[in-house]
């Protein structure tokens, strides 16, 4: 068994990729197994990974798949946790790359700590500029229990640090179905996955290493593309808004949830002119019938602890829900 599985989806990103692989050759052990997913891209991609993975074999264990279709990021991650091996697992995606040795130091901090999963600071790169993101729990290499992690609702917190390159996960999480993403999510796929992380897995930690450069501004990147794949963030938080409804913890974590869906809504409403106008339509449309699925009373709680900008608009929108109500 390979100790660490890496899974690195890519997808039209023949500008980036021989970055992503120049950094997994300076992370190869021979106990690493590199999984590069090509989820059909149509430009040089395949061609370069090809050649990559000859290359990486020499160093590590590799397996290249390639996607007949196009299935998006959570898919391909999918495939490449279906194909693992590894007894800790972590994801890089294709555009992104490592610090020379950071897989060894990530694998350590694991095996020191014996918990379910670990996460990590990250360092954002846009253009020239470099910024450092920091996980939002103050304590570092302690082992924590990560339900604990997801409160208080009016707070930042772990479950809004949704990344899932910015970490490692033992394989008994992967055998309790606890790694797999929502097949078929175009964006915010990290987020019902990490709500789900942190209510079911039993223990965290969270550890002060700097080795993942997260690349920003790409313009062939979902979040520059203002088309209808943006609008999946309403499936994903009906999806966590759901699944946190059924927990044991309802009546005190679903405030949170709820925060969290409202405040990605007033995102998208503030930045409503990037989308193509059928998409800036559909995205009111999605929005206002997501406020109405959302529990009525608690709505208007919530709504009272958020800045007056972002639940002005929010009510607005809720104020159109049941105006259009009435009148049917």
């Amino acid at each position: 068994m390979p100790k660490l599985s890496v899974i690195v989806p890519f997808y039209n990103v023949q500008q980036y990729a021989p970055d992503t692989l120049r950094s997994l050759h300076m992370n190869a052990r021979s106990d690493f197994e590199f999984i590069l997913v090509d989820d059909c891209s149509r430009d040089e991609t395949p061609a370069i990974l090809e050649r990559a993975a000859d290359d990486l074999s020499a160093v590590a264990q590799v397996r290249f798949i390639r996607h007949q279709e196009n299935g998006g990021l959570a898919t391909a991650r999918n495939t490449g946790l279906d194909a693992a091996t590894g007894e800790y697992l972590t994801f890089l995606d294709g555009d992104d790359w490592l610090a020379p040795g950071y897989l060894g130091e990530l694998v350590g901090a694991l095996e020191e700590l014996g918990c379910d999963f670990i996460r990590t600071d990250h360092v954002q790169a846009k253009a020239r500029a470099r910024s450092v993101h920091r996980v939002p729990v103050g304590l570092r290499g302690e082992v924590l229990n990560p339900r604990e992690a997801i409160l208080p609702a009016d707070r930042t917190t772990s479950v809004d640090y949704a990344y899932a390159w910015a970490g490692a996960y033992h394989r008994r999480l992967l055998d309790k179905g606890l790694l797999h993403f929502t097949h078929g999510l175009r964006t915010a796929e990290d987020r019902p996955w990490i709500w789900q992380l942190h209510r079911e897995a039993e223990s965290f930690a969270v550890v002060g290493l700097l080795g993942v450069f997260y690349r920003r501004g790409v313009a062939s990147s979902l979040t520059q593309i203002g088309d209808v794949r943006q609008l999946d963030f309403i499936r994903a938080f009906d999806e966590v808004i759901e699944e946190t409804s059924a927990d044991r913890d309802a009546a005190k974590l679903l405030p949170k949830a709820v925060r969290t869906y409202l405040a990605i809504i007033a995102h998208h409403l503030s930045e409503i002119e990037k989308f193509e106008p059928p998409v800036a339509k559909q995205l009111r449309v999605l929005s206002a019938a997501a406020i109405k699925r959302m529990p009525q009373e608690m709505l208007g709680d919530v709504l009272d602890t958020m800045d007056l900008n972002r639940s002005t608009k929010l009510r607005r929108l809720r104020r159109r829900v049941t105006s259009a109500k009435a009148a049917a």
